[in-house]
């Protein structure tokens, strides 16, 4: 299996100007969640020319479908086209794995995730990142094992982060400059 390099994953992306959004492990992780992740999930806007650019930034990639029992992965075809008819494609690269949904779990898809998107700067590339709510979100709806696991921490963190608003609006609010006009 390939290292994980999804700092090299986004600047091919970005290369190609790729729209999407990131969601799942590698997003969690990055609002600082103790998770481990071997992929790298995203979901691209369902744009014909975004989706020949994702077709593009996947022949650079030289990304092929992960299989059981083929640690190299199966070569595919692809353009725009064919990328749009699969839902959900779980793909091998020369930098990891790199998991591409449409719509994810407790989502309606790119529209949806882009609302409350953060940007994260990683290695000088600006990663749109899905909302820690959204990732939740995305995460409950999976209910899979690995997701149960984590939800606990992601919950705090988003409750912490909350928190950390509403004291921000309220100590505004106190001493801002409308509390002395």
């Amino acid at each position: 299996m390939t290292d994980l390099r999804p700092a090299e994953i986004f600047a091919v992306l970005d290369r190609h100007e790729v729209r999407y959004v990131l969601i799942g492990g590698l997003a969690a992780i990055l609002y600082g969640a103790p998770h481990v992740t071997t992929d790298v999930d995203i979901v691209p806007e369902e744009d014909r020319r975004n989706l020949m650019r994702l077709s593009e930034a996947l022949t650079e990639l030289k990304a092929r479908i992960r299989v059981a029992g083929e640690p190299d992965g199966v070569p595919f075809g692809h353009d725009g086209v064919s990328l749009a008819k699969v839902r959900i494609w779980n793909l091998v690269t020369d930098l990891g794995n790199l998991d591409i949904s449409f719509v994810p779990s407790g989502t309606r898809g790119y529209d949806d995730l882009r609302r409350d998107l953060r940007t994260v700067t990683v290695n000088g590339i600006d990663v749109p990142v899905a909302s820690l709510a959204d990732v939740i979100r995305s995460k409950e709806a999976a209910d899979r094992e690995r997701d149960r696991a984590i939800l606990p921490v992601l919950r705090e963190m988003l409750e912490r982060e909350r928190g950390d608003r509403r004291g921000d609006r309220v100590r505004g609010g106190r001493e801002g400059p409308r509390a002395r006009g």
